[in-house]
């Protein structure tokens, strides 16, 4: 088990509220959802990569851990065995598509677990259940519950979405700045988040404003931060 990090600071990018909807019609039901977790409703999120699953999966961990809650969280990369963690308030199951026998079997006896103590169920997979190459009994659970299907947000919205957190960090970036950091990270918000978060930090430790050289410079040195 993994405790799933903060990993933007005090007050987490990946939120809620930045979310970019999208085409999403069923926006409304999934944050209601999200916002109140059902024991007796596990909740699965489906979709392409840059859908906006992992955004929503860590903010819905990070509001957890902000009421002091602690987050069971599993995914590709957990190493098995796994063990569930009896004070978690929310048991979080990534990249279903893509369990082996052994993280389906305990991907299985954590939903089990879950469902016992009466904790929450977030999962997520590149597939809706229906269509999930994993044992006849784990994907029965993942579509006990609401199942919702997530669409990209479109490049522009991306974009956006970029453009307002970067000035919410007094950033301004420029068309060039934001070339660049596509560039180097595509089109997806995550991986954008995340390397606007390292330039963020890398101007604080180097005492210099934002600039399109400063970028480059980063770009150019391993990340170390």
């Amino acid at each position: 088990m993994r405790q799933v990090p903060l990993a933007f600071g005090p007050e987490p990018v990946l939120r809620f509220d930045t979310f970019v909807p999208g085409a999403n019609a069923q926006w409304e039901q999934v944050l209601m959802a999200l916002l109140a977790p059902n024991p007796t409703m596990p909740l699965y999120l489906w979709g392409p990569p840059g859908s906006g699953k992992s955004h929503l999966m860590q903010a819905a961990a990070s509001q957890t851990q902000s009421f002091g809650l602690r987050v069971a969280a599993f995914d590709l990369k957990s190493p098995v065995p796994w063990e569930f963690d009896e004070e978690a308030r929310l048991l979080i199951l990534d990249d279903c598509d893509r369990y082996d026998r052994r993280r389906q079997h305990e991907a299985f006896r954590m939903f089990v677990e879950a469902t016992t103590l009466g904790v929450p169920i977030l999962a997520a997979g590149r597939l809706p259940p229906v269509d999930l190459p994993v044992r006849d009994d784990l994907r029965t659970r993942l579509a006990w519950g609401l199942v919702y299907r997530l669409v990209p947000p479109t490049d522009e919205q991306v974009r956006a979405l970029l453009r307002r957190e970067a000035e919410r960090r007094g950033i301004t970036l420029d068309d060039e700045m934001m070339a660049e950091l596509v560039g180097r990270a595509g089109n997806e918000l995550v991986p954008l988040m995340e390397l606007l978060d390292r330039l963020d930090r890398y101007a604080l430790s180097n005492k210099k404003a934002v600039t399109l050289a400063l970028l480059r410079q980063m770009l150019a040195e391993p990340d170390e931060i």
